[in-house]
Protein backbone atom coordinates (compact mmCIF):
# COMPACT_ATOMS: atom_id res chain seq x y z
CA UNK A 1 0.00 0.00 0.00
CA UNK A 2 2.80 2.26 0.51
CA UNK A 3 4.46 1.56 -2.65
CA UNK A 4 1.02 2.79 -4.65
CA UNK A 5 1.21 5.62 -2.15
CA UNK A 6 4.96 6.60 -3.15
CA UNK A 7 4.47 6.08 -6.53
CA UNK A 8 1.42 8.14 -7.14
CA UNK A 9 3.19 11.14 -5.16
CA UNK A 10 6.21 10.57 -7.82
CA UNK A 11 3.76 11.62 -10.72
CA UNK A 12 3.77 14.93 -11.75
CA UNK A 13 0.33 17.03 -12.12
CA UNK A 14 -0.76 17.16 -15.16
CA UNK A 15 -1.28 20.74 -15.74
CA UNK A 16 2.97 21.20 -14.46
CA UNK A 17 3.75 18.95 -17.27
CA UNK A 18 1.84 21.20 -19.67
CA UNK A 19 3.30 23.95 -18.45
CA UNK A 20 6.85 22.67 -18.59
CA UNK A 21 5.96 21.16 -22.27
CA UNK A 22 4.83 24.75 -23.44
CA UNK A 23 8.11 26.17 -21.56
CA UNK A 24 10.54 24.26 -23.62
CA UNK A 25 8.43 24.89 -27.10
CA UNK A 26 8.90 28.82 -25.76
CA UNK A 27 12.86 28.60 -25.10
CA UNK A 28 12.99 26.69 -28.18
CA UNK A 29 11.39 29.03 -30.32
CA UNK A 30 13.16 32.68 -28.74
CA UNK A 31 16.31 30.68 -28.71
CA UNK A 32 15.91 29.91 -32.43
CA UNK A 33 15.18 33.70 -32.75
CA UNK A 34 18.14 34.85 -31.52
CA UNK A 35 20.02 32.23 -32.81
CA UNK A 36 19.07 33.83 -36.56
CA UNK A 37 19.54 37.39 -35.27
CA UNK A 38 23.41 36.52 -34.00
CA UNK A 39 23.64 34.62 -37.89
CA UNK A 40 22.16 37.79 -39.63
CA UNK A 41 24.03 40.54 -37.53
CA UNK A 42 27.15 38.51 -38.36
CA UNK A 43 26.90 39.24 -42.11
CA UNK A 44 27.50 42.99 -41.41
CA UNK A 45 25.54 45.95 -42.01
CA UNK A 46 23.50 45.20 -38.79
CA UNK A 47 23.52 49.28 -36.77
CA UNK A 48 23.33 49.09 -33.30
CA UNK A 49 20.16 49.75 -31.09
CA UNK A 50 20.10 52.37 -28.08
CA UNK A 51 18.19 50.81 -25.76
CA UNK A 52 16.26 53.28 -24.28
CA UNK A 53 16.75 53.76 -20.77
CA UNK A 54 12.76 52.63 -19.99
CA UNK A 55 13.48 49.01 -20.71
CA UNK A 56 16.22 48.89 -17.63
CA UNK A 57 13.72 50.10 -15.30
CA UNK A 58 10.73 47.84 -16.88
CA UNK A 59 13.45 44.70 -15.85
CA UNK A 60 13.65 45.81 -12.34
CA UNK A 61 9.55 46.12 -12.10
CA UNK A 62 9.23 42.27 -13.51
CA UNK A 63 12.31 40.91 -11.20
CA UNK A 64 10.22 42.50 -8.39
CA UNK A 65 7.18 40.82 -9.37
CA UNK A 66 9.05 37.56 -9.33
CA UNK A 67 9.22 37.96 -5.76
CA UNK A 68 5.91 39.00 -5.38
CA UNK A 69 4.32 36.07 -6.69
CA UNK A 70 6.59 33.73 -5.15
CA UNK A 71 5.53 35.59 -1.79
CA UNK A 72 1.77 35.14 -2.91
CA UNK A 73 2.90 31.37 -3.43
CA UNK A 74 3.99 31.11 -0.07
CA UNK A 75 0.93 32.76 1.80
CA UNK A 76 -1.36 30.95 -0.05
CA UNK A 77 0.21 27.61 0.91
CA UNK A 78 0.63 28.97 4.71
CA UNK A 79 -3.54 29.95 4.25
CA UNK A 80 -2.68 33.38 4.43
CA UNK A 81 -5.25 34.36 2.21
CA UNK A 82 -5.38 38.35 3.33
CA UNK A 83 -1.47 38.24 2.63
CA UNK A 84 -1.80 36.23 -0.57
CA UNK A 85 -4.42 38.40 -2.43
CA UNK A 86 -2.46 41.59 -1.57
CA UNK A 87 0.83 39.93 -2.57
CA UNK A 88 -0.95 38.54 -6.20
CA UNK A 89 -2.48 42.16 -6.76
CA UNK A 90 0.78 43.66 -6.16
CA UNK A 91 2.04 41.31 -8.58
CA UNK A 92 -0.72 42.09 -11.22
CA UNK A 93 0.05 45.79 -10.86
CA UNK A 94 3.38 45.20 -11.89
CA UNK A 95 2.84 42.95 -14.99
CA UNK A 96 0.76 46.08 -16.08
CA UNK A 97 3.19 48.30 -15.40
CA UNK A 98 5.65 46.32 -17.15
CA UNK A 99 3.41 46.33 -20.56
CA UNK A 100 3.05 49.51 -20.13
CA UNK A 101 6.54 50.57 -20.00
CA UNK A 102 7.22 48.22 -22.37
CA UNK A 103 4.89 50.37 -25.03
CA UNK A 104 6.24 53.09 -23.63
CA UNK A 105 10.21 51.75 -25.01
CA UNK A 106 8.96 50.66 -27.88
CA UNK A 107 7.72 54.08 -29.05
CA UNK A 108 10.96 55.46 -27.97
CA UNK A 109 12.57 53.28 -30.33
CA UNK A 110 10.45 54.40 -32.91
CA UNK A 111 10.80 57.51 -32.46
CA UNK A 112 14.65 57.00 -32.40
CA UNK A 113 14.48 55.65 -36.10
CA UNK A 114 14.31 51.78 -35.34
CA UNK A 115 11.67 50.55 -37.74
CA UNK A 116 10.19 47.52 -38.66
CA UNK A 117 11.57 48.50 -42.45
CA UNK A 118 14.55 48.40 -43.71
CA UNK A 119 17.49 46.31 -45.01
CA UNK A 120 19.70 44.97 -42.37
CA UNK A 121 16.27 43.41 -40.57
CA UNK A 122 17.68 44.32 -37.06
CA UNK A 123 14.30 46.44 -36.14
CA UNK A 124 12.77 43.25 -37.68
CA UNK A 125 14.09 41.03 -34.98
CA UNK A 126 13.93 43.55 -32.29
CA UNK A 127 9.87 43.64 -32.66
CA UNK A 128 9.28 40.60 -33.03
CA UNK A 129 11.38 39.07 -30.21
CA UNK A 130 10.15 41.75 -27.94
CA UNK A 131 6.92 41.35 -29.50
CA UNK A 132 6.34 38.01 -28.50
CA UNK A 133 7.53 38.30 -25.09
CA UNK A 134 5.65 40.80 -24.56
CA UNK A 135 2.64 38.41 -25.64
CA UNK A 136 3.53 36.07 -23.39
CA UNK A 137 3.49 38.39 -20.09
CA UNK A 138 0.60 39.95 -21.55
CA UNK A 139 -0.91 36.16 -21.31
CA UNK A 140 0.24 35.88 -17.79
CA UNK A 141 -1.42 39.31 -16.82
CA UNK A 142 -3.98 37.47 -17.92
CA UNK A 143 -4.00 34.64 -15.63
CA UNK A 144 -3.24 36.72 -12.59
CA UNK A 145 -6.20 38.86 -13.42
CA UNK A 146 -8.21 35.25 -13.44
CA UNK A 147 -6.51 34.08 -10.26
CA UNK A 148 -7.22 38.04 -8.47
CA UNK A 149 -11.11 37.64 -9.51
CA UNK A 150 -11.23 34.05 -7.69
CA UNK A 151 -9.55 35.11 -4.94
CA UNK A 152 -11.22 37.78 -4.34
CA UNK A 153 -14.49 35.66 -4.96
CA UNK A 154 -17.03 34.73 -2.05
CA UNK A 155 -18.08 31.71 -3.88
CA UNK A 156 -14.99 30.25 -4.34
CA UNK A 157 -12.72 28.21 -1.71
CA UNK A 158 -10.82 26.17 -2.90
CA UNK A 159 -7.14 25.50 -1.46
CA UNK A 160 -5.76 23.59 -4.41
CA UNK A 161 -2.11 25.23 -4.86
CA UNK A 162 -1.66 23.63 -7.95
CA UNK A 163 -2.84 27.03 -10.05
CA UNK A 164 -1.10 28.77 -7.50
CA UNK A 165 2.19 26.93 -8.53
CA UNK A 166 1.46 27.03 -12.61
CA UNK A 167 0.78 30.92 -12.38
CA UNK A 168 4.26 31.07 -10.43
CA UNK A 169 6.32 28.72 -12.25
CA UNK A 170 4.73 30.76 -15.68
CA UNK A 171 5.61 34.58 -14.05
CA UNK A 172 9.15 33.31 -12.94
CA UNK A 173 9.76 31.96 -16.60
CA UNK A 174 8.57 35.07 -18.38
CA UNK A 175 11.03 36.96 -16.02
CA UNK A 176 14.34 35.19 -16.55
CA UNK A 177 13.14 35.19 -20.34
CA UNK A 178 12.91 39.33 -20.40
CA UNK A 179 16.32 38.96 -18.44
CA UNK A 180 17.79 36.56 -20.94
CA UNK A 181 16.47 38.72 -24.26
CA UNK A 182 17.62 42.43 -22.33
CA UNK A 183 20.85 41.20 -22.12
CA UNK A 184 21.01 39.02 -25.50
CA UNK A 185 20.30 42.58 -26.91
CA UNK A 186 22.38 44.87 -24.56
CA UNK A 187 25.48 42.83 -25.80
CA UNK A 188 24.61 42.15 -29.63
CA UNK A 189 23.60 45.92 -30.29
Amino acid sequence: MTEAVSTQRKKIHPHKFTLWVGIGSIIMMFAGLTSAYIVKGSMGNFPTIKMPQLFYYSTAVILISSFTMQWSLKAFKERGMQQYRRLLTVTMILGVGFIAMQLIAFSQLWESGTKLKGATGSGQFLYVIFGLHAVHVLGGVIALIIMFIKAFSARIRNYNPVPVEVMSTYWHFVDLLWVYLFVFFLFKS
